[in-house]
């Protein structure tokens, strides 16, 4: 491992855990935007080699004597980041410097693997050339998916488009999202709804926000003032910003609570091609719990009914020691004993058609690029009748570690979403499960090898479908069977 590798003090006694590995054939050239988990797994890979330098943003500005649009702040230094100027990787004879577009960026990149942030895509991606070989995280408007009222608005569409198709009954395989309406655009309607179901609980959240910032929850109309105040209005005063989106969603008011405390769970979900359609699942999530006992009686709480760690780190009585987390394998077992494996079988089984669901509400509409990836973290509450409810879904899940497991959770899942994309070509390109990821959908829904059947309770198999959330996860040994495997049959 690298002089320079950073460990957080608790992997100490484990830093050298990557120094032996399968290695490429050739050096990967590598750049990341952040400084937490992923930087530690890129620059402890074997073979992989970090490039220097300035972001070509920053150039780009430093030229122009101005900060760069959307520059990353302190928790997001400039460490790692490389300029543009050609490929060492599977094009080793391209070294020179390419002609700089008509944006004035540099065409293509010194590197093979960019883990890059959004707002460097959303500046760049237009004006770029990418080479054969080279990887760069996210979609050009991803956001069609983790924007709420883009997520909300994409998912009503593919309803009706299933329910004329197949029929209404279909349509019910899409009742995963409570009842939603964008503001301002939406408000009247909004009003009729609310004045319709009088006394139950709504919650407000920015469209375009995380960490749980900016939202709220109310049950009278005058607790949103602002927006009756002419903020939905056409826009008269052309000096005045435009009102930030909203939207407001109808309050699971019966979430499943463990320990009188509410949870949702955060899902790994990898999408490598959008045409066609090809999803891994990874094993491990966790369920992020409420650090206060649910009530309904103080919804000016944010601790009570917002899971977010961001803020429930803040509350008085949290200790970062035990944090407020369980691993999705321990929520399974849980539920499968107070519930049996039928029940549980049927909620994972909800679980999966929401991934599903939601990733082909947008497919048609993503702009594919071979080049890029996706890793989504999805958000799902599990109400009192055990039905499984999304909540959003993030295209920037965060990387960094509360702890220990945590880490190790993270650790594990950046380093197997490397070797799904396999830019070492060690693979035969026709696995089913590479570590902890499980390929749940490959242009239609893959189901699992006899062999493959993991997941038992009591020795039968809760699933045929090719999806384990919450089950064993051996991914070490699995993945020293499928390498032996693979460079078993490449050799003949």
């Amino acid at each position: 491992m690298s002089k320079n590798t950073r460990v957080p003090g608790y992997m100490q006694s484990k830093a050298a855990r990557n120094t032996r590995g399968i290695i490429g054939d050739r050096e990967i050239r590598f750049k990341c935007s952040l400084q937490n988990t992923i930087l530690d797994v890129l620059r402890g890979r074997p073979g992989w080699q970090e490039v220097p330098g300035p972001n070509i943003q920053q150039q780009n500005s430093q030229q122009n004597n101005k900060p760069a649009a959307g520059s990353q702040t302190s928790t997001q230094p400039q460490d790692g980041k490389g300029t543009k100027t050609g490929s060492t990787g599977a094009t080793p004879s391209n070294t020179q410097n390419t002609p700089a577009t008509s944006g004035g960026k540099t065409g293509d990149g010194d590197w093979d693997f960019y883990w890059c942030d959004r707002e460097w895509l959303h500046q760049n991606y237009d004006t770029m050339f990418l080479h054969e070989h080279q990887k760069i995280l996210h979609f050009r408007n991803h956001y069609e998916l983790t924007r709420k009222n883009l997520m909300v608005k994409n998912l009503k569409r593919l309803k009706k488009q299933t329910e004329r198709e197949q029929g209404k009954s279909e349509g019910l395989s899409f009742d995963f999202h409570p009842t939603t309406y964008e503001l301002p655009s939406e408000y009247h309607i909004f009003v009729e709804e609310f004045k319709r179901n009088p006394g139950i609980t709504w919650i407000m959240k920015p469209a375009a926000k995380s960490q749980g910032k900016g939202i709220f929850l109310f049950r009278r109309l005058k607790d949103i003032t602002d927006w009756k105040k002419g903020e939905y209005q056409p826009l008269t005063d052309t000096t005045r910003e435009v009102p930030e989106t909203y939207v407001v969603q109808r309050y699971i008011e019966n979430p499943y609570l463990i320990g009188g405390r509410k949870f949702d769970i955060r899902i790994y979900v990898l999408v490598v091609s959008y045409n066609p359609l090809k999803v891994w699942l990874y094993r491990d999530g966790f369920a992020r719990f409420s650090n206060t006992r649910f009530s309904l009686d103080s919804i000016e709480d944010a601790y009570v009914h917002l899971t977010n760690v961001s803020v429930q780190k803040n509350a008085p009585d949290y200790d970062p020691e035990k944090g407020c987390k369980w691993s999705t394998m321990r929520l399974r077992q849980y539920l499968t004993a107070k519930h049996g494996s039928e029940a549980v079988k049927k909620v994972f089984k909800g679980i999966d058609n929401i991934i599903t669901k939601g990733l082909q509400s947008v497919q048609k509409i993503i702009i594919n690029d071979k080049h890029c990836f996706e890793m989504y973290g999805y958000d799902i509450l599990l109400d009192s009748d055990l039905k499984p409810w999304l909540i959003e879904i993030n295209a920037s899940p965060s990387l960094t570690a509360s702890g220990k497991e945590d880490y190790e959770l993270k650790f594990g899942l950046l380093n197997d979403l490397l070797n799904v994309l396999d830019l070492e070509n060690r693979l035969t390109g026709k696995e089913k499960r590479i570590g902890g990821w499980d390929l749940l959908w490959d242009d239609g829904p893959v189901l699992a090898d006899d062999g493959n059947m993991e997941c038992t309770t009591n020795g039968t198999s809760v699933t045929t479908a090719n999806s384990f959330l919450g089950c064993h996860n051996d991914r070490k040994r699995q993945l020293r069977e499928i390498y032996t495997s693979a460079q078993a049959i490449k050799k003949t």
